[in-house]
């Protein structure tokens, strides 16, 4: 143990300054993409067709896998995406 705080370490400090931007780059993502199934969703509504489309789901899930280049795991990669998924429909329901 060296006896410098973490919370003066400038490392530390210009990693989680870094961490926070992605923070809060993810989050106006989240919102934006959020907006967008909205008006997705809406129109599907106005033209009778159904929201939940597993197909483009599923595809979706593929189409990132490969993209993924690491370090996020296949695995992780399907959690996140689903948890995103689930988070939107919940969202857009009480919007």
């Amino acid at each position: 143990m060296s006896g410098i705080s973490t919370n003066t370490e400038p490392f530390v400090k210009d990693v989680r300054r870094e961490i926070s931007d992605v923070d809060s780059q993810l989050v106006a993502l989240v919102n934006k993409r959020l907006k967008l199934v909205a008006k997705l969703k809406r129109y599907k509504e106005e033209h009778g067709i159904g929201f939940v489309d597993l197909a483009r789901e599923e595809w979706m899930l593929q189409y990132l896998q490969r993209a993924n280049r690491g370090p996020l795991s296949a695995e992780g990669l399907a959690e996140l995406y689903h948890e995103l998924l689930d988070l939107t429909k919940r969202e857009v329901a009480r919007g």
